[in-house]
């Protein structure tokens, strides 16, 4: 029986645009993961690991406008947004290259020999290791940042870690290309092409996480999906680390005092950060929690004007605008709910952007409108409007993890007048990123990003944006009475490597040995 033939699907149409490649077979899924295992120890080099990288920086920006031109016609996130996305993943990679070289992520201790202590010491010298071939699902959502140059290809090869990626359905020929521009890369670099390889088709993503040489996982889409593919990862008989970006609601919470002081600004920007992309960002604010009252009223009529402002936009696919306009229809017929601007269908191809408005005490018990503290993915978004907090506390209470919470408070709350302490601390245990003003839409690339939180947000406390997303593919190796002609050279006395460590209890930066 012949594979299935993969193909580029414009969603400003739903036609077919071009045949692209064909699903994996079982067969040829073992073959590509073996071929990615064997070529493993030529990422060992961390320098050439961080040329590699560099050189896919620099690659990718070169093929810039071939590259958005692909994915614009398979997503029609646009070419303005989709160049800012491609200068984004052009500056992970380089990111990851600088993190390569400067090689704190190997996170060094070294503990000589110390016969005082009770029981005495023996000598210990602990590093992190890569755990082998990653397998990266790809995001449908940012076909670049989040999928085949994105930040869990670029964390991994950092890592040492050789990359199978299956790609995401709706932007095989972005992928097909980007992959292309990876492998090209790993050449130049003098490394086997090898170190990064492409697969298409839903039966390859469940066949590669089943996988015996596969050591590790990430992925970015569903929680129907993610859910099937954590426990497939679990049940193995080896299981593996899944590290699993899921769905999340991103609640936030506008204070009566931070209405009454801001009420139009908020609600302007709630409009464009829900807005945003069409509303297929992971941390979109899909529940909002607004005071009752005029104060609370003058954001809502804001939001309203914003909204009825925008556009009708395009899905990633037909898939999702069904689905949305089918889980916005469900949302707004539960009893109580009213649709200030009704979410939905905007024509053949394209939906409207809206927002559900409910009283927070219905949210705050169990029962039908549970729904609407579920994620809906497109350009939609759930005022809860509250009495007191007693009723903020009961819906924050019934939240499931979340990527982002976020608060707004006046300036005399932020000054720490008040209940705002009270209300951060409501909100901490919910979220990975706990934002005090702004808009959670757009994650920066930075050390201290932490993207993840409680399930079903994430399937693991890691970030996947930021420097430590490299930890993910990591496992630490200590040796113990280990001569020194026999240690890796990461772990010697004398450090030729010039590498941070911690050296019985003291910090040293590490100066690299003349000649090295």
């Amino acid at each position: 029986m012949a594979a299935a033939q993969v193909w580029s699907v414009d969603p400003r149409t739903g036609k077919p645009r071009e045949e692209v490649a064909a699903e994996a077979t079982a067969e040829e899924i073992d073959r590509v993961v073996r071929t990615a295992h064997a070529v493993r120890d030529a990422l060992a080099d961390r320098a050439v690991r961080a040329a590699f990288l560099r050189t896919a920086a620099a690659l990718l920006e070169e093929t810039a406008s071939h590259v958005v031109e692909a994915a614009d016609a398979e997503t029609a996130l646009g070419p303005g947004r989709l160049n800012g996305e491609l200068a984004r993943t052009a500056f992970q990679l380089r990111s990851f290259a600088d993190i390569v070289d400067e090689g704190a992520f190997l996170d060094i201790v070294i503990n000589h020999a110390d016969d005082s202590r009770t029981p005495p010491w023996p000598d210990l010298r602990r590093i992190k290791v890569p755990l082998g071939v990653v397998a990266v699902y790809a995001a449908s959502n940012f076909p670049l940042a989040f999928s085949v140059p994105g930040g869990d290809t670029a964390s991994a090869l950092a890592a040492g870690c050789p990359v199978v990626v299956k790609a995401h359905p709706d932007h095989p020929a972005t992928a097909e290309l980007c992959a292309s521009v990876l492998r090209r890369a790993a050449a130049q670099s003098g490394l086997p092409q090898d170190v990064v390889q492409l697969v298409h088709g839903f039966e390859a993503g469940v066949e590669l996480i089943r996988h015996p040489l596969v050591s590790a996982a990430g992925f970015t889409g569903s929680v129907r999906g993610g859910r099937a593919l954590f426990d497939a990862a679990a049940a193995r008989p080896h299981p593996i680390p899944f590290h699993g970006e899921l769905g999340s609601l991103n609640p936030v919470v506008v204070t009566a005092a931070a209405a009454a002081e801001r009420g139009e600004e908020l609600g302007a920007g709630l409009a464009a950060s829900m807005t945003l992309g069409v509303g297929q960002f992971c941390t979109k604010p899909g529940l909002v929690l607004v005071p009752a009252g005029a104060d609370g009223d003058v954001l809502v009529k804001e939001l309203t004007h914003g909204v009825s402002e925008v556009e009708a936009g395009v899905l990633l696919d037909h898939r999702m605008r069904e689905a949305f306009v089918a889980g916005v229809a469900e949302r707004a017929a539960l009893d109580g709910v009213e649709a200030p601007v009704t979410p939905g269908a905007g024509g053949e191809h394209t939906v409207g952007a809206g927002f559900l408005a409910v009283d927070a005490a219905r949210l705050a018990r169990e029962g039908a409108h549970d729904l609407l503290l579920e994620e809906c993915f497109g350009p939609v978004t759930v005022v809860a409007r509250y009495s007191d907090d007693a009723e903020i506390t009961a819906v924050l209470s019934r939240l499931p993890g979340n990527l982002t919470a976020t608060l707004h408070l006046s300036r005399a709350e932020s000054a720490g007048e008040g209940h705002g302490a009270a209300l951060l601390a409501a909100l901490t245990p919910l979220a990975g990123r706990v934002l005090v003003g702004g808009w959670p839409t757009g994650v920066a690339v930075a050390p201290a990003q932490q993207h993840g939180g409680p399930y079903p947000a994430t399937t693991s406390t890691s970030t996947s944006v930021g420097g430590t997303a490299i930890e993910r593919w990591l496992r630490p190796v200590a040796y113990q009475t280990t001569p020194e002609a026999l240690l890796p050279p990461e772990l010697r006395d004398a450090n030729p490597l010039g590498l941070p460590r911690v050296v019985d209890g003291r910090r040293e930066a590490g100066v690299r040995a003349e000649g090295n």
